[in-house]
């Protein structure tokens, strides 16, 4: 009897195992979920740009957009802030955005890299590997896919059980990211796709890549499926058009639709019309192509981690840490007419499709003007930290350092009325003289030497930040930080240097006065709050710097804008006493902030 009562319970058990486990699969020119043809309709959100807390409420107005799938990046260098040291905890939880997801009815596309782009420092990949001077990323350096192999397999151990052949939500796992836009290395290519196969990911694997030839032709592999990027307002047919010279009797997906733009400092805040995007996304239902929203919510890159482009007409150009992207969601996750209009599209092909109404429950609060009385210059806080002698300036990484400033510091043994040269300082520079603001250089403005005068016996001060590793081409491979390179004076190689890493990772041991201060400083103050909500940060009143809330690093402000706001998480605020410090770099005298309920954008 206890046997037979066994056999059914292994029965059932297996029957319930089968009931929950879905298939996806491509056969010709669909996309199959359950052996039915299904249309991806996707929206891109990252999960350490938006809060923990508010994951699930974006997932339902994914839902309510009538999207039935989320894509996301995994971030490699957050998962793996110094070599074999991994986090996949609290924002980081990629397994519980799986399952929040699922249980808010989408599925999941995963795109681990190792490369992601996305505007994000170094493009996703740990900026410790650059520690190694000879070290080549996305190549078959041995040293890169060694690391890479490693980092997979835990990303893997964390998503497999969400696989939808495991009973979760998983359907796609990318290889690489736009590869053809940085080379045609196949046996890279090959290598990558190796490493999540041998990882334990057994989903349906794709690339993508610009629809351009070329682009296709060095990202794509013949036995991995592939989709194309490109943005609103594009031939949509001419773009699939080249799409087929490459690949036929296969879906059709856009796998990076562009519904708006990034923001770099000094530029004006990008826009997209939502009608034209809400045009393409028609387009794509009438013609069964699958599409991916890029961005659906944007959201914020916090900390240091916005990344960096460049061009041959600006050499550097740091994205700002405000990632709204035009999204149909903006900044703080509230619905917007894009968001709309794309609705309307897709009630209108799917009339019989239950799609839920749209809740707008996010709660936004102001904070009333806050005097900032509190100071502690720079200077003290380098008094805190170790230096570092080399007899040539090192880089950022050669200091064991990811991200912040670095302070260089030179003794002059002679007079000098000349000009200070480097090659190069990346990525804005104050300098001083003993403690006394000489000048700045702006990488962005290709500002390399600067006219001082000194006299012997003089300190030299050097303060470097790096404002985002290249995260887009060739040249970000190269993108090191710091001094990277001599330093010359009056025609003279300086030696002998002292250098100070400012990562600026806890404020805790800073000393804070009412005195004050000329330089770069640290301004702190409190405020008490009856309630929660998020907010915005109003910095227009600022110069060049950085905020902390709380211990959380919310990222960069700059006057020149275009963003002239901060993001304030409401989990990041509490009942009662808060905390806030403020550094700036330029120092403008203000000591007051306030808060509201919208992100500001201003050009200067």
């Amino acid at each position: 009897m206890k046997n037979i009562l066994l056999l059914l319970i292994l029965l059932l058990a297996s029957t319930f195992s089968f009931a929950q486990n879905r298939t996806f699969s491509i056969q010709g020119e669909n996309f199959m979920l359950d052996g039915k043809p299904f249309l991806i309709r996707s929206g891109e959100m990252h999960y350490p740009r938006v809060p923990r807390e508010h994951w699930r409420d974006r997932f339902k107005k994914a839902k309510a957009l009538g999207l039935n799938t989320i894509t996301t990046y995994i971030f490699w260098n957050l998962h793996e802030p110094t070599p074999g040291k991994f986090d996949f905890t609290g924002n980081l939880d990629i397994a519980e955005f799986a399952k929040i997801a699922k249980e808010e009815g989408l599925l999941l596309i995963a795109r681990p890299g190792p490369y992601i782009c996305t505007e994000w420092d170094f493009g996703g990949i740990p900026s410790w590997l650059l520690k190694e001077k000879d070290m080549v990323v996305r190549s078959k350096d041995k040293r890169f896919l060694a690391a890479n192999e490693i980092y997979m397999k835990e990303v893997a151990k964390r998503l497999i059980p969400h696989q939808i052949n495991n009973g979760g939500n998983i359907i796609m796992v990318q290889v690489e990211n736009e590869y053809g836009s940085f080379g045609d290395d196949h046996e890279y290519m090959k290598a990558v796709k190796e490493s999540i196969i041998k990882a334990g990911f057994t989903v349906t694997l794709f690339t993508s890549d610009g629809p351009g030839e070329n682009l296709l032709k060095g990202g794509t592999l013949p036995d991995v499926a592939s989709v194309i990027n490109f943005g609103s307002g594009a031939d949509i047919a001419k773009e699939f058009g080249n799409f087929a010279k490459f690949r036929t009797n296969v879906p059709k997906m856009v796998g990076e639709y562009w519904v708006g733009w990034f923001d770099h400092w000094g530029e004006k805040h990008h826009t997209v019309k939502a009608d034209v995007v809400a045009k393409g996304v028609d387009y794509y239902l009438k013609n069964n192509i699958s599409f991916n929203l890029y961005m659906f919510h944007g959201g914020w890159s916090f900390g240091y981690m916005a990344g960096a482009n460049y061009s041959r007409t600006v050499p550097y150009q740091p994205d700002t840490s405000d990632y709204d992207y035009d999204s149909p969601l903006d900044a703080g996750g509230r619905t917007t007419e894009k968001y709309h209009a794309i609705r309307d599209v897709i009630k209108k092909h799917f009339p019989n499709e239950t799609i839920p109404e749209v809740s707008e429950n996010t709660k936004f609060i102001e904070i009333p003007s806050v005097e900032l009385k509190e100071t502690a210059s720079l200077f003290d806080a380098v008094k805190l930290t170790k230096s570092v002698s080399s007899e040539n300036p090192l880089p950022m990484e050669s200091l064991g350092q990811n991200y912040g400033f670095v302070l260089y510091r030179k003794k002059l043994d002679a007079d000098t009325n000349g000009t200070l040269e480097f090659k190069e300082q990346r990525d804005y520079s104050h300098i001083f003289i003993n403690e006394k603001f000489t000048g700045k250089l702006d990488r962005r403005l290709k500002e390399q030497s600067l006219e001082i005068v000194a006299r012997n016996g003089d300190t030299l001060n050097i303060l470097v930040e790096n404002m985002g590793r290249i995260n887009f081409g060739k040249e970000f491979i190269y993108d090191r930080k710091g001094i990277t390179e001599k330093v010359g004076l009056g025609g003279v190689e300086l030696k002998n240097w002292q250098m100070f890493s400012l990562p600026f990772d806890n404020l805790a041991k800073l000393k804070f006065s009412t005195k004050s201060i000329a330089n770069p400083s640290f301004f702190r103050g409190s405020f008490s709050l009856n309630e929660v909500g998020d907010t915005f940060l109003d910095m227009r009143n600022w110069g060049k710097g950085h905020v902390w809330v709380n211990g959380h690093h919310l990222g960069r402000f700059w006057q020149i804008g275009p963003q002239q706001s901060l993001y304030v998480p409401a989990d990041w605020l509490k009942k009662g006493k808060n905390s806030i410090i403020i550094l700036d770099l330029e120092n403008k005298g203000n000591r007051a902030i306030k808060s509201g309920k919208e992100i500001l954008y201003e050009t200067k």
